[in-house]
C-alpha cells in the first residue's frame, strides 16, 4: 500500500533531496573520471554513500508497511552517517600519506566506524530507544533520545572533531597561497554539510513540523553549496595537494 504524500513532503523528498542526490552522483562521477586512484575513490565514496542514503529515502517515502519503512529509514540514516568517515580518511591520507595511512589501516578505520554505526540497529529493537515511524507520526521518522544521543556522540567524537582538527593541520602545512585559499573553500563546504546533517538528525528528534521544513529547505541549500565548495576546493586537484603535503 502506498501513502499519499502531502505537497511539502513531496517537494522536500523528491525535488529538493532529488537535486541533492543528482549533485552528489555527478560530483562522484567527476572525481572518479579524473583518476581512480585510492585517494579519489575515498573522496568520491563520501558522495556515493550519501547519495545511496538519499536513494533509499526515495523508495520508502510512500510506503506504509511499518517494518519495511523502519528498516529502510535505518539504511538511509546509516548511509549518511557512514559517509562521513570517508572525509576523515581523506584528511588522514593527505596529512600522513598512504605510506603511513596504508590501505589496510584505511580499511580498518572504515570498517571499524561502520560497525559502530551498525550498532544503531540494536536500538530499533529496544522499546522506546529507537525510531518511531507509522500512522502515529504521519509516517515521518521520530527519533528517541537514546538513539539521537548515540548518533550525536558517534558523529561528533569519531568523525566531526577529528576531521576538523586534521583539516586545520593540513591548512597549516600548505605554503602555496592559492592552495591555502582553496582548502578554506573545502573546509567551509565540509562544515556546511555537517550543519545539514546535524540539522536533519536534530529535526528528527525534535519532531516539530516548522523545524523539519526549515531544515529541509535551508539545510539542503547549504548542503548543495557545501558540496560544490568541497569539489572546487580539492576535487579538481587532489593529486597536486597530495604531493604538496607529502613533500
Amino acid at each position: 500500500m502506498l501513502l499519499q504524500l502531502d505537497f511539502t513532503r513531496f517537494i522536500t523528498i523528491y525535488i529538493a533531496q532529488g537535486i541533492g542526490f543528482a549533485v552528489f552522483v555527478y560530483i562522484a562521477w567527476k572525481v572518479l573520471k579524473r583518476d581512480r586512484k585510492r585517494l579519489n575513490l575515498i573522496f568520491a565514496s563520501f558522495f556515493i554513500s550519501s547519495a545511496a542514503g538519499l536513494f533509499v529515502n526515495f523508495i520508502y517515502a510512500p510506503l506504509t508497511n511499518p517494518n519495511v519503512v523502519l528498516i529502510m529509514n535505518y539504511l538511509t540514516n546509516f548511509g549518511i552517517l557512514f559517509s562521513l568517515v570517508f572525509l576523515l580518511v581523506f584528511d588522514l591520507i593527505l596529512l600522513r600519506s598512504e605510506k603511513i595511512i596504508t590501505p589496510k589501516r584505511q580499511n580498518m578505520i572504515i570498517i571499524g566506524y561502520g560497525i559502530i554505526c551498525l550498532v544503531l540497529v540494536v536500538f530499533l529493537y529496544i522499546p522506546g530507544w529507537g525510531v518511531q515511524i507509522g500512522t502515529s507520526t504521519d509516517w515521518k521518522p521520530v527519533w528517541s533520545l537514546p538513539f539521537y544521543l548515540y548518533v550525536m556522540i558517534v558523529m561528533t567524537c569519531l568523525v566531526f572533531v577529528p576531521t576538523v582538527y586534521l583539516s586545520y593541520k593540513i591548512y597549516t602545512q600548505f605554503q602555496d597561497a592559492i592552495l591555502k585559499k582553496k582548502w578554506k573553500y573545502y573546509f567551509l563546504g565540509m562544515v556546511l554539510l555537517y550543519f545539514f546533517v546535524y540539522g536533519v538528525f536534530t529535526s528528527n528528534f525534535l519532531n516539530i513540523s516548522l523545524i523539519r521544513t526549515l531544515i529541509g529547505a535551508i539545510g539542503l541549500i547549504l548542503a548543495l553549496i557545501g558540496t560544490n565548495l568541497m569539489y572546487y576546493g580539492v576535487g579538481r586537484q587532489i593529486r597536486k595537494e597530495e604531493n604538496v603535503i607529502a613533500n
